[in-house]
């Protein structure tokens, strides 16, 4: 198990979302030059801490065990396991942490897979900060959500399996993003004659481009949007959304549709 730097990580970290809020992160990636860039991504997103990170699924068997972590990100490819074989194993030792696959994998046996190992989310790579940052905003909500429930009835447990709050029409938006600026960015998304790019979204609206492509791909993690590829004859593939439709419980509050 190995930080940035090749030394241990296991200085006292060990349990960080059990105090303070934090929500500690295993990073779990046989290639170090990765792990590192995965591990920069994370600390740039409060509240999530980087406990450990580990270059095999026997390091990061080990690594859960001693720091604890909340969150593991997985990878699938690694040197002595495939990943998805991990969390059985994760499983069987007791360990009860969420993970998140990060992979080149696009097999549909390995996203079936995924999803039948109970995994809170499943992200391909290459990807980019803002790719995975979403989704980290979404799985701090919902985690606060379950930490937080108190079932009382079918009813609670309806809203627990739906994604919604108990209380709440719909989880708040990550930290960062505001009701009306979400519902100016869907509102656009929903009236559009066809897809959106992030650079389109930003002149229809008057925000950022870096905002636009934010609350876009909260919308597409969502539910709400679907994200197609336009390839140009040279440079990255252009991202391009199309709206879906509101899915309850995790898009924006019925108050704030139009």
């Amino acid at each position: 198990m190995t930080g940035t730097g090749g030394t241990s990580d296991a200085t006292g970290t060990a349990g960080a979302g059990a105090g303070g809020g934090a929500i500690g992160v295993l990073v779990v990636d046989d290639d170090f030059m990765v792990a590192r860039v995965h591990r920069a991504f994370v600390e740039r997103v409060e509240p999530f801490r980087v406990v450990g990170v580990a270059g095999t699924g026997g390091e990061a068997l080990a690594a859960v065990g001693e720091l604890r972590p909340d969150l593991v990100l997985l990878d699938l490819y690694l040197p002595d396991v495939f990943g998805l074989d991990v969390i059985p194993r994760l499983r069987a030792a007791g360990h009860d942490c969420d993970v998140m696959v990060i992979s080149a994998a696009r097999e549909a046996d390995a996203v079936r897979g995924a999803v039948r190992q109970g995994v809170v989310d499943y992200l391909l790579k290459p990807f980019e900060f803002e790719d995975l940052r979403v989704r980290l905003e979404r799985y701090a909500v919902q985690r606060g959500r379950l930490l937080g429930t108190v079932v009382r009835s079918q009813a609670d447990v309806d809203r627990v399996l739906a994604g919604a709050a108990p209380g709440a029409a719909a989880p708040a938006l990550p930290k960062g993003m505001s009701v009306e600026t979400a519902e100016l960015v869907e509102r656009t998304l929903r009236e559009a004659d066809g897809t959106l790019s992030a650079s389109e979204c930003a002149a229809l609206t008057g925000v950022s481009r870096v905002s636009a492509r934010r609350y876009l791909e909260y919308f597409h993690t969502v539910g709400t949007a679907e994200v197609s590829l336009r390839y140009g004859v040279a440079g990255r593939p252009e991202r391009r959304y199309r709206y879906r439709g509101a899915v309850t419980g995790l898009a924006l509050p019925p108050a704030a549709r139009p």
